[in-house]
């Protein structure tokens, strides 16, 4: 090899290729752009709304009712959902009158999930019906429950297929913000 040809190699292709592995290992370990693609958490997120994901948060501590997390889809393993968590494992749930109960009790520690109205929807959203999630799952909701495809159709998600949590909108620009 030529001294011009070892020049450009040390000075171009060495730092391309390290900063392709570190962004495939920042992207795959710590956090995961993801674009909104439907309304089905309005109004917390929107439809376009680009948000960043933490990957590595649940590896330190357990997931917390209220928290807006992505997950492999439990119906298409080649689909991503974003929805608010609502059921912890062991947990019974009901929805009643547009409320979560969780043991047979309106939710007091989530503010947020007070507000939302959910609608009685699917085979485990049905009125007067209490789901016990199971050991290693989750129950998932919607913020825009009369448009969301969730917990209340397909069940429990299964804990392995958590990916992380949203915490940060950083686009359109007149969006940015904290998810909340």
């Amino acid at each position: 090899m030529n001294n011009k040809m070892r020049y450009w190699m040390k000075e171009w292709i060495e730092p391309i290729i390290i900063a392709v592995i570190l962004a495939l290992i920042i992207r795959t370990f710590v956090v995961q752009a993801f674009k909104i693609p439907t309304g089905s958490m309005r109004p917390t997120l929107i439809e376009g709304d680009r948000i960043l994901v933490s990957k590595f948060i649940y590896k330190f501590r357990e997931p917390k009712r209220g928290e807006v997390i992505v997950f492999i889809s439990p119906e298409d393993k080649k689909k991503d959902f974003i929805k608010r968590l609502v059921g912890l494992p062991n947990e019974n749930i009901q929805l009643s009158n547009g409320a979560i109960l969780v043991n047979n009790a309106p939710v007091e520690e989530c503010p947020l999930l007070k507000k939302q109205y959910y609608y009685n929807r699917g085979d485990f959203g049905a009125e007067r019906q209490i789901v016990t999630i199971p050991n290693d799952a989750y129950y998932v909701l919607g913020d825009n429950s009369l448009s969301s495809r969730d917990s209340r159709y397909w069940g429990f998600m299964p804990k392995k297929f958590l990916l992380g949590k949203a915490f940060l909108i950083y686009w359109p620009p007149n969006r940015i913000g904290i998810v909340k």
